[in-house]
């Protein structure tokens, strides 16, 4: 494979995500965009939490996201990161609770929980969503691989997209996680500025800096 067929096979995969609900029926990906992202805007004005969950790779992208979505979204966000956190927990109770327990002890109703799994069946993972949605938490997943993986019946809003290759999966959920940060910037910038959000006109407000 050259560079091109591997940028054609991501514009693919890209262009046919699959979101759905939490019955399966299938939502149209724009409007799941929009759900998501008000969501994301009442969590923001009622001071609730967005927690972002991962193994290895989709670990590392849980902790960038959540670090943009507080600095230029202004949400309130955590995540599990914590050696000290993660091996105490994986040692005393088990690597499955290394985001069930914490969540346990924080999540609240009207929470977020923002889980990523490129095979959508992480144990720890599927926990975790189980925990917050017993909260009232909203969990939305993002998941590849098996269209058929449990992760995909987890959340409110389920993303799928059919990467075969973890490469692959994890550059595609980057391109969703930036999609939807991008949304809370632009939003932010409206109630900043008083400018329509779908505004094509130079924004007043410059929120990204060098971070």
């Amino acid at each position: 494979m050259n560079w091109q067929e591997h940028i054609s096979g991501l514009q693919e995969i890209l262009r046919l995500v699959s979101v759905r609900d939490a019955s399966g029926k299938e939502i149209e990906v724009n409007a799941a965009f929009i759900d998501w992202t008000e969501m994301t805007c009442r969590l923001r004005e009622e001071m609730k939490t967005v927690y972002l969950i991962g193994n290895g790779a989709s670990a590392s992208m849980a902790s960038h996201i959540s670090a943009d979505l507080a600095k230029n979204a202004h949400v309130h966000t955590e995540v599990f990161s914590d050696l000290s956190l993660i091996t105490a927990i994986g040692n005393d109770l088990g690597f499955e609770e290394v985001f069930a327990e914490p969540l346990r002890r924080r999540v609240e109703q009207g929470d977020m929980v923002v889980a990523i799994s490129s095979s959508g069946r992480s144990p720890n993972i599927l926990r975790a969503c189980r925990e917050a949605r017993n909260a009232g938490a909203t969990v939305v997943t993002l998941s590849a691989m098996d269209p058929e993986n449990r992760l995909r019946r987890e959340g409110s809003l389920n993303f799928y997209l059919s990467a075969n290759t973890y490469g692959t999966a994890e550059t595609c959920h980057a391109a969703v996680l930036h999609y939807w940060l991008d949304r809370m910037v632009l939003r932010l910038c409206e109630e900043m500025t008083g400018e329509p959000f779908a505004s094509d006109k130079p924004r007043k407000v410059q929120i990204h800096g060098t971070f």
